[in-house]
């Protein structure tokens, strides 16, 4: 399977997400998920695949957040994958699907685990280097 990126070119994660899968050796499918948002089932079947809850995906930084009152613990999953479809800027990224699994790629060097051939390091926007431990 051609690795997949839930990707927004304005994230700095995304960007290092996507450009350390490209100087792995993949070509991703690349989703801009603003412009092409997934529907409530792949959503729902993306939660699964990354064994998560739709709270933990939830992108709280947003002020669409705040003003759907979604910080509410009573809010039911259901409530909050509607919001999340009803306006994907909720929606946290980068997501990475592949052949070994799915996450949530924050910080960036989650997706090391996804790749089948993952450089052994990666300079990231900022200047950082990151290191893959190839051990594991």
């Amino acid at each position: 399977m051609k690795p997949l990126i839930f990707h927004n070119p304005n994230c700095g994660t995304s960007r290092n997400t996507l450009a350390i899968i490209k100087a792995s050796g993949e070509q991703p499918e690349v989703v801009e998920y603003l412009k092409n948002p997934p529907t409530r089932d792949e959503l729902v079947d993306l939660l699964a695949k990354m064994n998560i809850l739709p709270r933990e995906l939830l992108r709280s930084k947003e002020a669409i957040n705040d003003e759907l009152g979604l910080d509410n613990p009573e809010l039911s999953d259901d409530h909050i994958i509607d919001a999340m479809i009803a306006h994907p800027i909720l929606i946290n990224r980068p997501i990475v699907v592949t052949d070994k699994g799915a996450a949530l790629c924050r910080p960036s060097e989650r997706v090391f685990a996804l790749l089948e051939n993952p450089v052994s390091s990666f300079t990231k926007e900022d200047g950082e280097t990151i290191y893959h431990d190839n051990s594991q």
